[in-house]
């Protein structure tokens, strides 16, 4: 499940795995490795609410999305992707995204929110004026494209975090379609075995 221990039901774990449970029915593979030091996870909490209080949740969750397969996050890949398919696509739509964006029929500001986004993932330093200009003429605002580069350099903590310390997705995402698990699955699989209950 991770390279290094996970703390046990007790203490401020047990505050962390019980909201856990009571939102998702289990405690999620990330929360347990976070649950090492409970401060980090609150302030990444706060940071990410922070960036999501002034987006527009479906271009947070394509930016979000393309970061994550960017840095090869299976979990956020697989954790986004998710929300896209049940809020905002279908699933066929989502698993294109997750293949090759360039291929699906995006409005231009989402297409270019979605390519910023990996930029920021990728190489920031690759992003160019252009690039801040081409959104702009799209018609975001200055703090609409800091918005995307806040939310794509965000997921890099988290998904490098997640990574580096082995924890894998949780086995709930077995149940996703399989088309669109498979795309999303673009560098840890998926935790074997379930001791997640099935959707």
């Amino acid at each position: 499940m991770a390279f290094i221990d996970t703390p046990d039901d007790e203490g401020a774990a047990a505050d962390l795995y019980a909201a856990d449970r009571e939102q998702h029915g289990y405690v999620a593979n990330y929360t347990r490795v976070f649950a090492n030091r409970p401060g980090v996870y609150a302030a990444w909490q706060e940071l990410s609410a922070a960036i999501r209080a002034s987006m527009d949740q479906r271009r947070y969750e394509l930016a979000t999305l393309a970061a994550a397969r960017q840095l090869r996050s299976s979990y956020c890949s697989l954790a986004h992707g998710k929300v896209l398919a049940e809020q905002f696509y279908d699933a066929e739509t989502v698993q294109a995204l997750a293949l090759d964006p360039s291929v699906v029929l995006l409005e231009p500001a989402e297409a270019a929110v979605m390519a910023l986004a990996e930029k920021v993932a990728c190489d920031a330093t690759t992003v160019t004026a252009e690039d801040v200009d081409r959104l702009r003429g799209l018609g975001l605002g200055d703090a609409e494209i800091m918005d995307v580069v806040l939310a794509a350099a965000a997921r890099c903590f988290f998904s490098k975090t997640l990574d580096a310390l082995g924890a894998e997705p949780d086995s709930a995402y077995w149940n996703l379609d399989p088309g669109l698990r498979n795309a999303l699955t673009v560098g840890r699989p998926i935790a074997a075995g379930s001791d997640v209950p099935a959707d």
